[in-house]
């Protein structure tokens, strides 16, 4: 096996220098696409057509390596992620694209730290190359402005940071998606509005600014830490798990739960769902720390560790991982892909709902 990831990763830097794939780097790229069953199949790779798709996937991997630089993230793994699971996961959503009437509109659930708008910034470039016009959503652009949740705070004084179920413009959601969904994105030359958020303003409280003017868009990648995901009955607060400990803890996590009914016209908008599924939720302490750590070390101002404590432990509470994302595992309505997030971000098992169960 460490022979041929070895190989894989000298085959993926000769195709970057522009050299073609010879005879023995195709039998060892078949080995690795059909090896991994569940992510074959999701894929759609098969014995029989396993060598048509390295061929075409080869040459989408030069077309898109010529842009490296504008790749959001690099590091040892970049060349086998994009070969192994970038490349594949934009091929299939352009395949998707092209069964549809409307531009694709698919979701993507993680949490913090998971890599979800980085994977958005990854996707766009590599669908642009497919030949499609790939635009980002985020949850945070539909937070209700500044105002709006200045007013809201005074109403309920535990909303002490933007994020929580509640602190959103659903309506205006709805609205942007509808519009894709209604759009020819072949021929339509309409401008839509897409919504878009300032974090930085008010001192770090941030508010809405001009919407960003787009047409033409085959395909919408709306994500956030909690798109997606569904009320759960009250019972499973009964007995929740930590840091839902107290009683006000519990009242608090019952609230966020009743609040995410509002948010269920938005979730029909979807085509789809990709949740990014760290194998221990708890990594989003490290990876928020080591975030944190490194916009200290470039001279910006940053949380200390004790406040990284609680600010995360905080969305735990609103909507707990066990409670919110860990059933949406098994959910085959919903979600078509699940991606595990190793403790170094890497990309660990792809599978459907229900392959672990």
């Amino acid at each position: 096996m460490e022979f041929s990831n070895l190989s894989l990763v000298q085959i993926l830097e000769a195709l970057k220098l522009g050299n073609f794939l010879g005879k023995k780097d195709l039998e060892i790229l078949e080995t690795q696409e059909l090896i991994d069953r569940k992510r074959a199949q999701f894929f759609n790779i098969t014995s029989e057509n396993v060598r048509e798709v390295i061929r075409e996937r080869s040459l989408i991997f030069q077309s898109v390596i010529t842009d490296y630089h504008k790749l959001p993230l690099k590091d040892n793994n970049t060349l086998e992620n994009l070969w192994k699971f970038w490349l594949p996961l934009g091929i299939k959503l352009a395949d998707k694209c092209q069964n549809l009437g409307h531009p694709l509109v698919q979701g993507i659930l993680g949490g913090q730290g998971t890599g979800k708008t980085t994977l958005a910034k990854i996707l766009i470039l590599i669908l642009d190359k497919l030949g499609y016009n790939t635009i980002s959503i985020s949850i945070d652009d539909i937070y209700k402005t500044y105002a709006e949740r200045q007013l809201l705070q005074k109403q309920d004084s535990r909303l002490i940071w933007r994020g929580p179920p509640g602190t959103h413009d659903v309506s205006l959601g709805i609205e942007t998606l509808d519009k894709f969904r209604q759009s020819n994105h072949q021929s339509s030359d309409n401008l839509i509005p897409i919504p878009r958020f300032n974090k930085s303003l008010f001192n770090g409280a941030g508010d809405r600014i001009e919407p960003e003017m787009v047409s033409k868009v085959d395909i919408v990648l709306f994500e956030g830490w909690f798109v997606g995901v569904r009320p759960i009955s009250e019972k499973a607060f009964h007995a929740a798990p930590p840091p839902i400990i107290t009683e006000t803890d519990r009242e608090f996590a019952r609230d966020m739960n009743r609040k995410l009914i509002d948010y269920l016209p938005l979730w029909q908008k979807l085509d789809k769902l990709i949740v990014l599924y760290p194998t221990d939720y708890h990594f989003s302490k490290q990876w928020r720390q080591q975030a944190e750590q490194q916009m200290i070390a470039s001279g910006k101002s940053g949380m200390s560790d004790e406040q990284i404590e609680k600010f995360v432990e905080y969305f735990w509470k609103a909507l707990h991982p066990e409670l919110f994302i860990t059933p949406l595992i098994n959910n085959t309505e919903l979600v078509d892909l699940i991606i595990e997030i190793n403790s170094d971000h890497s990309i660990g098992k792809i599978y459907q709902p229900n392959y672990l169960s």
